[in-house]
């Protein structure tokens, strides 16, 4: 078996002494869907993070099931925002550090307020991002907790 390179989110994470599994599968930026099969995976497990922005250089991560739609609205609710907007994906690399489809809520730039569907409560561990395109972690969203300000909540329309 071929040793794979660490990457950023694993590194903190080995350094917070939270427990994952890297996950990894080949080909370019793949839908959330298209990821959990090739994982052999529930798509519910497989989680997809999203960046907004509210009030002027106010923003805020979401983590949703992949196969689901952020509701601004409520996520709007949850940031105690009257509205938000999805960053434009060429805000994304400036802000956070990461590329679309390879964006993680662990390792951006700044530690921006993150909030998890509450489904992820429900599945013991999730897939994230492991911060690159190709690459997941399974990790424990309550673990996540002791290196992320992680709020859960309902976030996706019905």
């Amino acid at each position: 078996m071929e040793k794979r390179e660490k990457t950023n989110v694993m590194r903190l994470l080995d350094g917070a002494g939270i427990a994952y599994e890297p996950h990894y599968y080949g080909g370019g930026a793949l839908s959330g869907a298209e990821v959990a099969q090739v994982l052999g995976e529930d798509p519910a497990r497989v989680f997809k993070t999203l960046v907004t922005a509210g009030s002027p250089r106010a923003y805020y991560v979401f983590v949703i099931p992949a196969t689901a739609e952020l509701d601004l609205k409520k996520a709007a609710h949850a940031a105690g925002e009257k509205s938000i907007r999805m960053l434009p994906q060429r805000e994304l690399l400036p802000l956070t550090g990461y590329v679309h489809g390879g964006c993680s809520p662990v390792g951006m730039k700044k530690r921006l307020p993150t909030f998890f569907d509450a489904s992820a409560q429900a599945c013991g561990g999730v897939y994230i991002s492991g911060g690159k395109v190709g690459t997941q972690v399974f990790v424990s969203p309550a673990d996540l907790q002791k290196l992320l300000p992680v709020s859960f909540c309902d976030l996706t329309a019905e």
